[in-house]
């Protein structure tokens, strides 16, 4: 038996909204200038939002403006919240990239060192593992419910967590425990919270095969959660990491990915091993797949790159090492240009993970290389690409 629990947070998480803040910048830049270098980080704290890095544009983006226009979006427009859009303040200090770095990077190698990894398996139709998978559905319910007045008591702040238990690889048999907290107004009584929760929330994402009554149910565990977001905690750009990715069911590289522009491999080369990875599994070349690509700063070839099946390929894996060399620029150039990442996608990935979106088509969950990894070993169960966008 394997037990595996995976938790991911709303948008309204302070984390979440430090990483939102600093994509949204990204985007700014990469809407004016497709070559700008961003490397973008955001601090908060009660009343208080600090934008910081490098960055080397010709673009003019107003950041106190766009931070609050995000805070906004996200729902902090209430003073009484502790913490709301016209009231914070925003302290901005962004310099230049360094000529080191660029040095390397304007020739197309890595802009900086380190590994990564992508992750797909075939326990749900976005390819992705079911604790995760359900995790980010429970948050983005949660945020929906209350942002179209279903949950009139919710505020923005909010984590969710699911833990699974598994009698053998990709196969869960059993939820143990569903767990929602959610930020509320004072006046909900935590039986309010627990009997809407479970009708609007988690009745409707969990799957009822793998839910009954041993599930153990789990709402706002200390009774109340009146006081939350950046007034309650502070938050930072790329400490929800593990959310981002694949909730510790799979392995994560050294780097955070929001507020970084494409030629940092941190973000651009954990897009491709999951495109690859998702696509080897897509083609029925195995059940699990997990890619592994580390790099050089300066250096445009890999120094590593592996594929590890867990013993549930279909077919030999230096041959599918293979086909994926065959088929796959690997370099942070050929990544760019396959993926086609120098363009402002990346505040919508910035809640609720970067992987097993179905509501933004993404470069890196497509199944562009299914079809021809499939042919070239004459495989039959590939998955159609339209199930999956």
């Amino acid at each position: 038996m394997r037990v595996v629990a995976s938790e991911s947070v709303t948008n309204g998480h302070p984390d979440k909204i430090a990483d939102q803040i600093s994509d949204a910048v990204l985007d700014a830049v990469l809407e004016q200038d497709p070559n700008g270098r961003v490397a973008c980080e955001c601090a908060i704290t009660r009343g208080t939002v600090f934008v910081f890095g490098e960055i080397t544009t010709d673009a003019y983006v107003d950041v106190p403006h766009l931070v609050r226009e995000v805070i906004h979006e996200i729902g902090y427009t209430d003073s009484s919240y502790g913490f709301d859009s016209s009231s914070c303040g925003v302290l901005v200090s962004i310099d230049d990239q360094s000529p080191d770095i660029a040095a390397g990077v304007n020739p197309g190698g890595a802009g900086d060192q380190g590994m990564m990894y992508g992750f797909a398996c075939n326990e749900t139709p976005q390819l992705m593992p079911l604790p995760i998978q359900l995790a980010h559905e429970l948050a983005r319910t949660l945020t929906e419910r209350r942002k179209d007045g279903t949950l009139s008591w919710a505020r923005p702040d909010g984590k969710t967590q699911v833990t699974v238990t598994y009698d053998r690889i990709g196969h869960p048999v059993h939820i143990e425990n569903v767990l929602v907290s959610s930020q509320h107004n004072p006046s909900a009584t935590h039986a309010q919270i627990f009997e809407d929760i479970q009708r609007s929330v988690v009745d409707v994402v969990i799957p009822e095969g793998l839910i009954d009554d041993m599930t153990q149910r789990l709402v706002n565990p200390t009774g109340r959660f009146v006081v939350g977001g950046p007034v309650g905690d502070s938050g930072l750009t790329g400490r929800k990491i593990i959310v981002d990715t694949y909730g510790g069911y799979a392995r994560h590289g050294g780097g955070a990915f929001s507020g970084k522009d494409p030629t940092k491999v941190d973000r651009s080369a954990s897009y491709a091993a999951r495109w690859v990875a998702k696509n080897i599994v897509a083609a029925g070349l195995a059940s699990h797949c997990e890619v592994m690509l580390a790099y050089a700063i300066g250096m445009e070839k890999p120094l590593a790159f592996t594929v590890d099946t867990f013993g549930t390929e279909q077919v030999a894996p230096e041959r599918i090492v293979a086909l994926v060399e065959e088929h796959c620029d690997l370099t942070p150039r050929g990544i760019i240009d396959a993926l086609q990442l120098r363009r402002p996608m990346y505040r919508q990935v910035a809640a609720f993970g970067h992987f097993g979106r179905t509501d933004c088509n993404v470069p890196w969950e497509r199944l562009t290389l299914a079809d021809a990894f499939a042919r070239a070993v004459g495989s039959t169960a590939t998955v159609g690409s339209q199930d999956m966008h």
